[in-house]
């Protein structure tokens, strides 16, 4: 899956509205040592009063006695009486792969100021960020000229095929014993390790994205665990991994066309085309111009994924119209290429995120080994949906060649969880909706809010206040939408709305803010 990139005693017992002071476990014999708390070398956690640690953990859970790893944790305390305090309450960005200590910060988005009765834990995973080891395996993957995505010739899918398969054998010498050892049910059991270290009997939990099936295996796992669970972004638990790419190709070409209309919509200010169509039809020319000739650097692999960014999130759509705008009608491709390399970054390590997960994906289970039947299946969707299947492909492609052993994916079953918050939009393409319905029946106490035709990608807390509010009432009280009959939502919200470009004013567009950038952290890559 390309990006994708717990409920309280009282709750359970159905007396919505109690708090909660977190019950104190009993150490087990063979439970981590308590996490030694210190400053935090992060500035932005260092400001706001986080404490950061590391836990250690046994690199193979059988093996308890064996070789350990370490796991970086922050936290930062509630602020309210014993009294009000709800427990802590652990934070997963999503990714795999995504950088998760500075997760902590997100209790100050939660409106009413329900956060602040909480312990905020954010926590690098295994094999990322600042938890060691970090898996990192070629620097200069992602860099430029690279093939074009879709293989219309046998040199452009030969070149791919060397390129992706070259990941594999790099990461198989850089990642060893790691990668027999990275799959979601591990990092699950670090999640329990960092519960048994924290010293409490339950945890709450809010996951975007890829944190969305990490907290559904853990309820699983661990029903009598979860006090509280936020879950935005849903991942379909049937569906992974090799067939939720796939259903992630269509999705992503619905809302691809959902900003191709937009940008139609804003023809005076952009220069792109007046009708959808057209703009579709100038993406396709530019694709095809750089394939033969790239700019800057920027060929049709980069072009797509910069464009990517506007399949998940509205928040970036004037920065990147702007800068395929400068394309087309100036040949200036400054903008675009600031925008790759912002999601690119041409520094040491920065295949780690993508590394961990390709380590995590490909050995939750095994994928088809078979290329026959990758062609086969991709060209098919190619065909309906061309704007992101080949770019979905080759990323996933060294799960052909990944020497981790692959292990089978959890039955996931919420039967015996207590009442979970799911979000979704509509058009989510990351985690398509119907992966939230489906959890929404594999979990019977949940309740499903929905951003009625929106296309934004695990947006909660960036200020829709019917959403947001309603996470706010769930985490202070654990009260939940009503339930409706049905497979269908349980409550509709209007989605994150899309922006008016600042440019109709004869502004410039607004930079990247802070909140964006840890949205595309959500985002895994």
């Amino acid at each position: 899956m390309k990006r994708i990139w717990v409920t309280a005693i009282a709750v359970a017992l159905g007396t919505v509205g109690a708090t909660v002071t977190a019950v104190r476990a009993e150490p087990a014999r063979d439970a981590p040592p308590p996490i030694v708390w210190g400053a935090c070398a992060d500035a932005t956690l260092k400001s706001q009063g986080a404490e950061c640690g590391q836990l250690s953990v046994p690199l193979d859970y059988a093996k308890p006695e064996g070789t350990k790893i370490q796991i970086a944790v922050s936290r930062i305390k509630s602020t309210v009486p014993k009294d009000k305090y709800q427990g802590v309450i652990l934070v997963n960005p999503g990714g795999p792969g995504g950088a998760g200590l500075g997760m902590a910060a997100l209790g100050e988005h939660v409106p009413k100021q329900a956060g602040k009765a909480y312990d905020w834990i954010g926590f690098d995973p295994r094999g990322v960020g600042t938890s060691t080891p970090k898996l990192t395996c070629d620097n200069d993957y992602t860099g430029y000229n690279r093939p074009a995505y879709v293989p219309s010739t046998p040199a452009v899918e030969k070149a791919w095929h060397a390129k992706t398969t070259a990941y594999a054998a790099a990461c198989a010498k850089a990642g060893g014993a790691l990668l027999d050892n990275m799959k979601t049910v591990d990092t699950v059991r670090d999640i329990e390790s960092i519960r048994t270290a924290l010293g409490v009997d339950k945890i709450s939990f809010y996951g975007f994205s890829y944190g969305t099936y990490l907290g559904q295996v853990y309820a699983t796992r661990y029903p009598e665990r979860v006090h509280r669970m936020v879950l935005d972004g849903v991942v379909d638990p049937t569906r992974v991994w090799y067939r939720s790419n796939l259903d992630q190709d269509v999705a992503f070409d619905k809302s691809i066309k959902v900003y191709f209309a937009w940008l139609a919509k804003y023809d005076s200010v952009y220069h792109l085309g007046k009708t959808a169509a057209e703009v579709e039809k100038t993406y396709y020319q530019q694709l095809a111009a750089l394939a033969a000739k790239p700019a800057g650097g920027i060929g049709p692999a980069e072009l797509t994924d910069v464009f990517l960014q506007a399949g998940y999130y509205v928040f970036g759509w004037q920065e990147v119209a702007r800068a395929f705008s400068d394309l087309v009608t100036k040949k200036d491709s400054a903008g675009l290429k600031r925008l790759y390399d912002e999601e690119h970054p041409q520094t040491a390590g920065n295949d780690n995120g993508y590394a961990v997960y390709l380590a995590v994906q490909c050995t939750d289970v095994a994928w088809p080994s078979d290329w026959k039947k990758w062609a086969r299946d991709n060209w098919k969707v190619h065909k309906k949906a061309p704007f992101e299947t080949w770019g979905n492909a080759w990323y996933n492609a060294p799960c052909r060649h990944w020497a981790g052993d692959p292990g089978r994916p959890v039955e996931v079953d919420g039967a015996k969880a207590p009442p979970v918050l799911l979000i979704g939009e509509t058009l989510d393409a990351a985690t398509p909706f119907s992966g939230a319905l489906r959890v929404r029946r594999l979990f019977p106490r949940s309740a499903l809010i929905e951003g009625v035709d929106g296309t934004t990608h695990a947006g909660s807390l960036f200020g829709d206040a019917c959403v947001d509010n309603s996470i706010a009432d769930y985490l202070a009280t654990g009260a939940l939408p009503a339930r409706v009959k049905g497979n269908r939502s349980d409550k509709q919200c209007e989605p994150i709305p899309k922006p008016t470009p600042l440019t109709a004013t004869g502004k410039s567009a607004a930079p990247v803010n802070e909140r964006l950038r840890l949205q595309r952290i959500i985002a895994g890559r």
